[in-house]
C-alpha cells in the first residue's frame, strides 16, 4: 500500500514546516478570532466591505485612513476582578486589518455602521482626485 503522505513531501523538513507553520499560525494571526472575514460587494458606483466582527461593542471599533489604506481596528478587554493576581491573562482581544480603497477616497467619502456583529463600509468606486486650477499672477 502507498503512503501518500510521504510521498506527498521531498523530504522530512517539508512535513515539519507545514506542522509547525499550522502550530504557530493561531500565535502569529490571533487564531480564528485576529482574522476579519470579509465579503467585498461590488456595486454600480461604490465598493461595499462587510466585515464580521462579532463579541464587539461600537465603541471597541476603530476606522483610520492614511495613504489610500483604511485601516479597522477592534480592541476588547475584560475588567479584571479585584483581588486576583493572575499569572497569565487571555482576555484582551486586538485585531487590526487595512484594506486599499485608493488615494482618492477622503474620510467624507466613507460610510460605516455596525450591527449586529458586521461592519459595513462603503466607499466610491474609482473617484477621480479634482485638480483645481489656480491662477499664478506675473510680476
Amino acid at each position: 500500500m502507498k503512503n501518500n503522505m510521504v510521498n506527498s513531501y521531498r523530504n522530512g523538513w517539508d512535513l515539519f514546516d507545514d506542522v509547525m507553520t499550522g502550530f504557530f499560525k493561531p500565535v502569529v494571526s490571533g487564531g480564528a478570532v485576529g482574522y476579519m472575514r470579509t465579503d467585498v460587494v461590488e456595486g454600480d458606483n461604490e465598493y461595499t466591505l462587510e466585515i464580521e466582527l462579532p463579541g464587539f461593542d461600537k465603541s471597541e471599533l476603530s476606522l483610520n485612513l492614511k495613504d489610500g489604506y483604511l485601516e479597522v481596528s477592534a480592541v476588547k478587554e475584560e475588567n479584571k476582578e479585584e483581588g486576583k493576581k493572575y499569572a497569565s491573562r487571555e482576555r484582551y482581544t486586538k485585531v487590526t486589518r487595512s484594506y486599499y480603497v485608493g488615494e482618492n477616497v477622503t474620510e467624507e467619502d466613507i460610510k460605516a455602521k455596525y450591527e449586529n456583529g458586521v461592519l459595513k463600509i462603503s466607499f466610491p468606486k474609482n473617484k477621480e482626485k479634482v485638480v483645481e486650477t489656480k491662477k499664478i499672477a506675473i510680476e
